[in-house]
């Protein structure tokens, strides 16, 4: 444990040298906030606010990811910056997961995502470096991946052809969209196989998985975001961001309507976002989990390894 946080220590000295030499400002935004992250997949903890209600809304989010302000700070022209910090998620415990842990997020104004794939690729190799550790790199568009590791056209496939290769995989199939198939084409057939020492990025997703990201019109039309894994690990996910308000509005109003049908909790829009999102600049940005880099980065599939102490014990 003690050798985990001296290496934890380092690589934080690490991401802050990394930012520094590149004049890209380290910011630090709310933890509680008056809204929710819509993701239908992702559940967000609550919390209320006792004092006086002139302090604003009672009820409080605790943020999944620092996005949604670093949004409002670069559209108030704050410039390149980052967040090194904690994010929470309701629900995740287990091996790999722990419902508190740390993430690294940054934006680069006038870059878009294959650029910032590249600065991305440059701060995984500095880190293995603090393990006397290499990678190569492969970046492949997400449907010559499909074709290649799973046999199918991810866009083109019909459903079925989807669900074959996961024939042997015991799987829940009610109420999975088309998208929950591809993600289980991913972690169950392609990811398990990436080799430990490549980091794979994977851009230009569907349309349907765009989140945040903006959509480069096309036949089909393709999410500008990438994802990188290290080894079978996913490490990073990044947009070329979105600054439509209408269109984002749009987006998590289809989230609310996901989670209405489950009967989830409706956590309630980031109306400060959107009335920011006309004045984002062009830009790109990326999170990267930074327990899951230091899992990768010691070839351990236990989040536990790398924590001070686990949820299980907090």
């Amino acid at each position: 444990m003690i050798a985990a946080l001296r290496q934890r220590a380092a690589l934080n000295a690490l991401i802050r040298g990394f930012f520094a030499e590149r004049d890209v400002l380290e910011v630090e935004t709310p933890i509680l906030s008056a809204a929710g992250n819509t993701e239908p997949n992702i559940d967000s903890f609550q919390t209320r606010f006792s004092g006086h209600v002139d302090a604003g809304t009672a009820q409080r989010w605790l943020r999944t990811s620092p996005e949604y302000p670093l949004k409002r700070l670069l559209a108030a022209g704050v410039g390149d910056c980052y967040e090194l910090g904690r994010v929470f998620r309701n629900g995740e415990a287990g091996g790999r997961h722990n419902p508190e842990f740390t993430m690294l997020e940054w934006y680069r104004v006038g870059w878009d995502h294959h650029r910032l794939i590249e600065e991305t690729v440059a701060l995984v190799h500095a880190a293995l470096g603090l393990v006397q550790r290499t990678a190569r790199v492969h970046v492949i568009d997400y449907r010559s991946l499909y074709r290649q590791h799973a046999g199918v056209d991810p866009f083109e496939a019909s459903l079925p052809q989807l669900q074959a290769p996961l024939a042997d995989v015991r799987i829940d199939a009610d109420g999975l969209t088309r998208d929950d198939w591809l993600d289980l084409l991913m972690t169950h057939c392609i990811q398990p196989h990436f080799d430990d020492d490549c980091m794979t990025v994977v851009h230009d997703w569907p349309a349907s998985q765009a989140a945040l990201a903006r959509v480069r019109p096309g036949t089909p039309p393709l999410a500008e975001r990438f994802e990188l894994y290290l080894g079978a690990v996913e490490l990073a996910n990044g947009y070329h961001e979105l600054n439509d308000a209408a269109e984002q509005r749009a987006r998590f109003e289809r989230d609310h309507a996901t989670r209405r049908r489950r009967g989830d909790v409706l956590p309630p829009l980031d109306e400060h976002l959107l009335a920011a999102l006309p004045s984002l600049p062009a830009c790109a940005g990326v999170a990267v989990g930074v327990d899951r880099l230091l899992m990768a980065m010691n070839r351990t599939g236990r989040i536990a390894d790398v924590l001070a102490i686990e949820f299980a014990r907090a």
